[in-house]
């Protein structure tokens, strides 16, 4: 291998690292909190609701009705998804005051604040507390996954863009499954136990914020909107592990040209500028899919099957670990192929691994009490969906949503993105029972119906984005959008534009190009 091949290697290295650190971290102390909160509440639903008789008894001096336990359960749960959509209308305007890793630094403060109210609600005798701290984690999440890929899109080379992203995925899917191992009976899944797995909610955000202070910002932010061209180039050489950063910079700067009079735009001018919409309507669909494909429902049947497959009820949680075990590998592999593959194929080969699945999945849920060893094939159905979910649409829509938008539009975008997801997660919790009810075990022909229609909108509407320039991707929207393609007249201009140095006077692009 010769020198120049060595310093190559080494250089991609640096960069890997680099990113690595700044997207583990900025994954834990965010999307595995989300992932976290998803499943932690279920082994001690059955403790917190005699935690809210005992409370009542002493209150009021009788037990609490069952209705009463009921919706004060429901609350608690569904309440998660109320804080997640604050936390998405919300997150634009913190992004644009504190930018992308000040916005995930503060939204430690609520992670911990979360920690403390859901971890003492008990000893204060307060089921109030309870649902307040899961107010405050859902608004957390809402934040969270709207700031997390915004920065880990803009910090990454394009080249590994969509690895970096896939962070956000695996780390949502690492929570998930910590939530299940944490609370097994031999662990934290004890009455004496529960509220300390709510006190686990702190350690990640800490190690977060002993960490992320010490990582750069994203530079695409400073260049772009706080004009600091010495920050953003200060963070270009930390995350690219080189000194010579002229490139990188020419390329923000050419979109910054490309955008006429930069400024953050707001929602109602996003939703109204013809130039991206349908960049905008592909990120809702996306995301609508993302949360109505059916994976969330798959756990109404999860524990039935394999109490029809004969498993005893207390060996129930060991064997749903398997669930979290295929999520978190599925998505680690999809991270480790993304850029290979590309985000399009992934996506469609995801939906529609699905939408077989589901029909299968109906097929032997109606003969599941005739056939003795039905209910094995039903829960091998289920992992094979948990699977196909993590292989691309658990975490793409998140990273396309960075990459189909330039800089100005990008915290809108998140905004209505984030609104699209918790708004479909809060519909699937309130109108699937009643489906399930309507329909029983055809319930999941509602998802084969969404996975498909959603496969054949993005062959036919999605771009591939892997290792394309922001400006790249959004030129290929141009056509569909009906907007016109810049002429070579026009590219020449933007690359030989002038633009004013720090004394004010004119100075070329390509003589700032060589100072770097």
């Amino acid at each position: 291998m010769d020198v120049v091949s060595i310093d190559k290697a080494c250089v991609c290295i640096t960069t890997m690292n680099v990113c690595i650190v700044a997207a583990f971290f900025g994954a834990l102390g965010s999307s595995f909190l989300y992932g976290y909160n998803l499943s932690v509440v279920n082994a001690p639903a059955v403790y917190i609701k005699a935690f809210y008789n005992k409370t009542w008894m002493e209150r009021y001096g009788e037990h609490i009705p069952a209705e009463t336990v009921t919706l004060l359960w429901s609350i608690t749960v569904s309440i998660f998804s109320i804080g997640g959509l604050i936390g998405a209308l919300s997150v634009s305007f913190i992004i644009k005051a504190l930018g992308r890793k000040g916005t995930l630094l503060l939204n430690n403060g609520f992670a911990v604040i979360a920690a403390l109210l859901l971890s003492l609600g008990e000893k204060s005798r307060s089921f109030e507390m309870l649902i307040i701290g899961r107010l405050i984690m859902g608004v957390d999440s809402g934040i969270a996954l709207s700031a997390l890929p915004m920065y880990l899109g803009e910090i990454s080379p394009r080249h590994i863009r969509g690895s970096i992203g896939q962070f956000n995925s695996i780390l949502i899917c690492l929570g998930v499954f910590a939530g299940q191992v944490l609370g097994l009976p031999e662990l934290l899944g004890q009455e004496s136990r529960w509220n300390f797995l709510f006190s686990f909610l702190a350690l990640p955000a800490v190690l977060q914020l002993c960490v992320l202070p010490f990582l750069p910002e994203s530079p695409r932010y400073l260049l772009m909107e706080k004009r600091d061209e010495a920050g953003a180039e200060k963070a270009f050489q930390r995350f690219l592990g080189k000194k010579d950063v002229s490139q990188e910079l020419e390329e923000v700067h050419a979109e910054a040209r490309a955008q006429d009079n930069l400024h953050i735009v707001s929602v109602l001018q996003l939703l109204k500028n013809p130039a991206v919409r349908w960049q905008l309507i592909t990120i809702i669909v996306t995301m609508a899919c993302y949360q109505l494909c059916g994976l969330n429902a798959i756990w109404y049947y999860t524990n039935g099957i394999l109490r029809e497959a004969g498993f005893a009820n207390n060996l129930l949680p060991y064997i749903t670990l398997s669930t979290g075990a295929i999520e978190t590998l599925a998505a680690i592999t999809s991270g480790l192929v993304i850029e290979r593959i590309g985000r399009k194929p992934l996506l469609i080969f995801g939906f529609s691994s699905m939408a077989v699945f589901f029909s299968l999945l109906t097929v032997f849920l109606n003969f599941q009490d005739s056939v003795s060893w039905m209910p094995y094939l039903s829960y091998i159905c289920i992992l094979a969906v948990i699977a196909s979910f993590c292989s691309g649409p658990g975490g793409i829509p998140f990273i396309l949503t960075g990459e189909l938008f330039e800089q100005s539009y990008r915290p809108a975008a998140f905004m209505i993105a984030g609104t699209v997801n918790w708004l479909s997660n809060f519909t699937v919790g309130l109108l699937f029972p009643f489906i399930q009810e309507l329909l029983q075990a055809f319930a999941f022909l509602v998802f084969v119906g969404v996975c498909t229609l959603g496969s054949i909108y993005l062959y036919v509407v999605l771009p591939e984005t892997k290792n394309k320039t922001f400006m790249d991707i959004s030129q290929s929207f141009a056509k569909i959008n009906k907007m016109p393609n810049p002429s070579l007249g026009q590219e020449m201009e933007l690359v030989l534009s002038i633009k004013p140095d720090t004394n004010g006077k004119a100075q070329d692009v390509t003589k700032t190009e060589s100072s770097f």
